[in-house]
């Protein structure tokens, strides 16, 4: 989608989900081959959705590409391909909004925002939690951060 898109969508009161994981596992081959340079630096255009305020989240695919939210949101952030080709500078997002996007973001565009997506009283109490804090790492070493468990129905589970 380009600018002029993201506008209709904004206009009709549409979301968007979008896919930064393409930029690393098929980003060489979409600037080479596929759909050609201008296009692959444009596709999941998160910045543009931010600018414009059109709500969006960001996924995996999985089985796709594996579900690793943290990793996903390292692609919205980062867009690098897998040889670290940066494919559409201008489309990079804060970590803040990448981690809204896959969080809350994903939340309000199944409409389970009141239920899921933040820690909230009266919300599912189900969250991973992190040994670091991934607004205050290094946005390259988002992917990184390690999880420690994961709380579920307000239950703590170590990581296996």
């Amino acid at each position: 989608a380009d600018a002029g898109q993201f506008r209709r969508m904004k206009a009709l009161g549409m979301c968007a989900n979008l896919f930064p994981n393409h930029h690393f596992y098929w980003g060489d081959q979409h600037y080479e081959t596929t759909v050609g340079p201008e296009r692959a630096t444009r596709m999941n255009a998160c910045a543009t959705a931010l600018e414009l305020g059109v709500p969006f989240s960001i996924h995996s695919d999985e089985p796709v590409t594996p579900m690793a939210p943290l990793f996903t949101a390292w692609c919205a952030v980062q867009r690098e391909s897998a040889t670290g080709q940066v494919l559409g500078e201008a489309e990079r997002i804060p970590v803040s909004a990448a981690l809204h996007a896959i969080t809350l973001g994903s939340a309000y565009l199944l409409r389970l925002d009141r239920e899921i997506g933040s820690i909230e009283v009266g919300k599912r109490a189900d969250f991973a939690v992190l040994q670091d804090d991934p607004l205050e790492v290094e946005p390259r070493r988002l992917k990184d951060v390690p999880v420690l468990g994961t709380v579920l129905g307000g239950r703590w589970f170590a990581r296996a």
